[in-house]
């Protein structure tokens, strides 16, 4: 005698068809989205007010000491003009924006997983968010908006961070040579302590201190870093420094800090979905060595939330917000290319 059951029809059967097709599947309201979502460029600069579309602000430098003297009762014969080496740096601001949209359908019926209007417009946030970080990090030029094709753009930290240019950063202001390591030095030199200590060491000689310096590391420069703890051998067959702590049994090969000839390094995650690749690799193992006091955020639109009318098919809004890079000055930074 046949009963109404739970169980799903045996091999081979219509699955859509039996008693317990009408049975509601236990389905957890748990919706997992799985990528990087950290911003740590974004998220670390001091964020100021930018008042226009294009952000200004100069750099100077100072002369040269002498140790010649001076003669008694020499008189002042020349005098100097302190700001005529002074030179003014800018950049446009950006607009970011995310759109989203749930249909009154999907807002009416039970869903798997959040589907609502609030997980829609805090999923675009979310997404905002990384394209901005994305920007920041990436090697693009500045932009001025054309009224046809062209829209503002903010120049990304691998454009400011190079030793040949831009044009408009006169030659005393660009970042030295000596401050980044290439993709084309990748291919002859392995990257390890005494490239990074160049660098840092660079960095020192223009600015004084290293002391605040963040290297924001891509996946495979991170890896690289925590080898700095090898003592002998290679990858496959090593001796290691490592911290142990024998209650927990725990051991440790991440390095956070840095201790440098000159100041101390923080080391943080890159986030892989926006750190670029230069010289055509895709080997994730970049970095940017960064002073804070010397980088912010200018935001002419803080980030918010616009609901639009529900014209019949379903809440929908938008993200956005406008804003830009500051280098203040680009010889207080450095630049890691593909070590890999």
């Amino acid at each position: 005698m046949a009963f109404s059951n739970t169980y799903a029809p045996l091999d081979g059967a219509d699955p859509y068809v039996g008693s317990g097709i009408s049975n509601r599947e236990d389905l957890t309201d748990v919706l997992s989205i799985l990528a990087p979502e950290e911003t740590p460029i974004l998220s670390s600069l001091n964020k100021k007010k930018a008042n226009s579309t294009f952000v200004e602000w100069t750099v100077d430098s100072l002369a040269d000491p002498t140790t010649a003297g001076i003669r008694e009762g020499a008189d002042v014969g020349t005098f100097t003009d302190k700001f005529a080496g002074r030179a003014r740096l800018g950049n446009y601001v950006q607009k970011f924006r995310r759109d989203f949209q749930v249909s009154d359908l999907q807002e009416a019926v039970d869903s798997v997983g959040p589907a609502k209007i609030a997980q829609a417009e805090a999923k675009s946030i979310r997404e905002l968010k990384r394209d901005i970080e994305a920007t920041l990090a990436s090697a693009n030029d500045r932009a001025v908006e054309n009224g046809t094709d062209t829209a503002y753009g903010l120049r990304g930290l691998g454009d400011w961070l190079d030793s040949a240019g831009p044009s408009d950063v006169p030659a005393g202001f660009r970042t030295p040579a000596a401050s980044i390591y290439t993709a084309a030095e990748a291919g002859t030199t392995e990257f390890g302590e005494e490239a990074l200590n160049d660098i840092i060491t660079s960095i020192f000689e223009q600015t004084g201190s290293t002391n605040d310096l963040m290297l924001i590391a891509d996946t495979g420069l991170r890896r690289v870093i925590a080898d700095f703890a090898r003592t002998s051998g290679n990858s496959d067959n090593s001796v290691r420094n490592v911290n142990f702590d024998g209650g927990s049994g725990q051991i440790t090969l991440r390095v956070d800090m840095y201790e440098s000839d000159h100041g101390m390094v923080s080391i943080v995650n890159g986030n892989p979905s926006c750190m670029p690749n230069f010289g055509g690799s895709t080997s994730n193992s970049s970095g940017y060595l960064i002073n804070p006091e010397y980088a912010g955020i200018h935001e002419l639109i803080a980030l918010g939330s616009t609901r639009l009318p529900n014209q019949g098919g379903g809440e929908r809004g938008y993200v956005d917000c406008a804003l830009t890079l500051g280098v203040y000055h680009p010889q207080a930074h450095g630049l890691i290319q593909d070590v890999t």
